[in-house]
């Protein structure tokens, strides 16, 4: 286990601990917000372990995330099946929808803990960094440039902070309240630390990664690929009666709305959405409708 990363984060959390309130630890039920669940314990800070659920969590996880002791359990507003026929696409690579209505949402003018690795997805990799700021960018680039902070941007818009010096500190502090301000204290782990540190502390995490899951996240998610929505939707087939129902009112809505539509029947978007188009671009939907 690498023991001087494992304090580095447990410095990094009290080091950013708000004043005011506990921190928002943002729980998935996987590997790494196990991680970052135990480190605010063993960091001492105040926080809140916030489970947002999608409506398409997989059982094992909703029962593994009910197991562990103090998790807040949000519901969203409307269920997956309701958003598909709401924005009248499915959910794919370009149209992720879902994870800011679903996964991303609450915890707002909150500081939240998440267990964001750059090891995961180019993506993030140039995207996050210890503490992630997303806001009105000029405001604040602004603010950063007044409290003199060492800081980067990234390809979104947002600021990174890689370091914890008082600026630093004083920074987030100023500006959290009206952005969204996250502190990911295990950006740098790799997939052998995150496993080392839970064997460690005698965590063994979602059941499902014994099962030879490697992400425990929504099931059909369209970034697991078509071999990973295929097995999954094997393996629970009510979901994907679910997402072919869902898919039958979301092209019932596009006809009553006079809106074209490249499937006749939910069965074959369904056959479509698990295929092997690596962009899911072969689509043709109104702007104007999928912005509502």
């Amino acid at each position: 286990m690498n023991i001087e990363k494992e304090k580095r984060a447990i410095e990094y959390l009290r080091a950013f601990e708000p004043k005011t309130e506990p921190y928002y630890l943002c729980y998935s039920g996987g590997k790494d917000s196990d991680v970052i669940r135990i480190l605010a314990s063993l960091a001492g800070v105040k926080h809140d372990i916030v489970h947002n659920l999608t409506t398409v969590d997989a059982p094992e996880t909703v029962y593994y995330v009910r197991s562990i002791p103090g998790v807040r359990i949000d519901r969203p507003e409307k269920s997956m099946w309701q958003l598909i026929v709401e924005k009248g696409i499915p959910p794919t690579r370009i149209a992720r929808y879902c994870c800011a209505s679903q996964k991303e949402r609450g915890g707002s003018g909150r500081v939240k803990i998440t267990g964001v690795r750059k090891f995961e997805s180019v993506s993030r990799a140039a995207n996050s960094g210890l503490v992630q700021i997303i806001g009105k960018p000029v405001t604040v680039e602004k603010a950063a440039k007044a409290q003199e902070v060492e800081y980067e941007k990234t390809p979104k818009g947002g600021i990174l902070l890689n370091n914890d010096n008082d600026a630093s500190r004083r920074f987030v502090e100023h500006c959290y309240r009206t952005t969204s301000t996250m502190v990911n204290p295990i950006v740098d782990w790799t997939n052998g630390e995150v496993w080392e540190f839970l064997r460690y502390y005698g965590c063994r995490s979602n059941p499902l990664y014994y099962e030879g899951f490697e992400r425990v996240g929504c099931v059909g998610c369209p970034l697991g690929g078509s071999c990973s929505m295929r097995r999954e939707f094997n393996r629970w087939l009510k979901f994907k009666a679910l997402y072919i129902h869902a898919f039958d009112r979301m092209i019932e809505r596009r006809r009553e709305r006079g809106l074209p539509t490249v499937w006749n029947s939910g069965e074959e978007c369904f056959a479509w959405w698990i295929g092997d188009d690596p962009d899911q671009l072969s689509i043709d939907y109104d702007e104007e409708w999928y912005r509502q």
